[in-house]
């Protein structure tokens, strides 16, 4: 496509989520890039979850077509993306269903477990009935990892060590989201592979300074190390590239992801969790994969914005 057909862009960030922050970043980074390569881009700051105000929001702005720039609650599950469809708006990345999925830790393990993938053993927990006696039948052993079950960015995550542990864990989870989930922990080396395009962009493996990848690891400066692209055997970072397509396609996810892998230590590659809408500064990681392949953080907007039109072809 030519910088002139994709029309009037507007790219949506911020949002209602607790990734708001995460999310203006994003954005910023976004509208800066289709700025520079020419594109009518308009920066929409989405304040409220209210679908008639973002209906009249978007409708003001006569777009031509959306750039989701939106993280977490709202942005990423299947929400602002079933609006836009309203509006009949071609939309970067996944669509109402696949974006659900994808935010559906639950659900999503459930679909990789089935569809072959290999997923952390898992337990749920409800909040109503937790709390009717504060208590958890551990059958995990431990280590453990407790999250809430609908959110990003590693909010509200815990990696406990011992008993002691646990109750302030599901504590803080709980304050995220009405389910919870809580896996062995996979000691191993952590991966994420990008897809672009109905392919799978070079492993980058991920070493931190803090006990695990938490989002203080994730956001501040110096705490974490990104090897682009992962030092693996060639036989290895092609199964690792595969089975994150895999796992991309096995939600039925579109235009791009991001796949969260442990490679454990007997070599057994673990489907953490897919992320629908990546984050998309210079520095995230999706473009980190994209550029060592040749493709800059501005040709990267470009092509989800054909993406997004090619999308409403098919």
């Amino acid at each position: 496509m030519e910088i002139k057909d994709f029309g009037r862009v507007g790219v949506l960030m911020g949002g209602p989520s607790s990734e708001r922050e995460i999310s203006l970043k994003s954005g910023k980074a976004v509208f800066s890039a289709l700025k520079d390569a020419g594109v009518e881009a308009v920066a929409i700051d989405i304040t409220t979850d209210n679908p008639a105000e973002n209906v009249s929001l978007l409708k003001n702005h006569n777009l031509d077509c959306a750039f989701i720039a939106l993280h977490g609650r709202f942005g990423e599950d299947g929400t602002i993306q079933s609006i836009l469809e309203g509006l009949h708006l071609p939309f970067t990345a996944s669509g109402v269903k696949a974006s659900q999925l994808a935010m559906d830790k639950i659900g999503s393990l459930e679909i990789f477990s089935q569809g072959g993938l290999h997923v952390p053993k898992s337990q749920f927990i409800e909040k109503s009935a937790y709390q009717k006696n504060l208590t958890f039948d551990n059958q995990l052993g431990f280590p453990l990892v407790v999250k809430p079950a609908n959110h990003g960015s590693s909010i509200g995550l815990s990696l406990v060590e011992r008993i002691e542990e646990l109750p302030p864990a599901i504590k803080l989870a709980f304050k995220f989201d009405e389910h919870i989930i809580i896996q062995e922990y996979i000691f191993g080396r952590e991966l994420t592979v990008g897809i672009l395009d109905e392919l799978a962009l070079p492993a980058i493996e991920i070493i931190t300074n803090n006990k695990f990848f938490d989002f203080t690891a994730k956001y501040q400066a110096g705490l974490t190390q990104y090897i682009v692209p992962a030092a693996l055997d060639p036989e290895v970072a092609l199964e690792v590239q595969g089975i994150a397509l895999q796992a991309h396609k096995l939600l039925g996810c579109y235009g791009c992801s991001r796949v969260d892998i442990i490679l454990a230590k007997e070599g057994c590659p673990y489907i953490l969790e897919v992320n629908t809408i990546p984050g998309m500064t210079s520095t995230s990681l999706l473009p980190k994969a994209a550029k060592i392949t040749g493709i800059d953080f501005n040709q990267l907007c470009l092509k989800l914005l054909e993406l997004a039109y090619a999308k409403t072809k098919v």
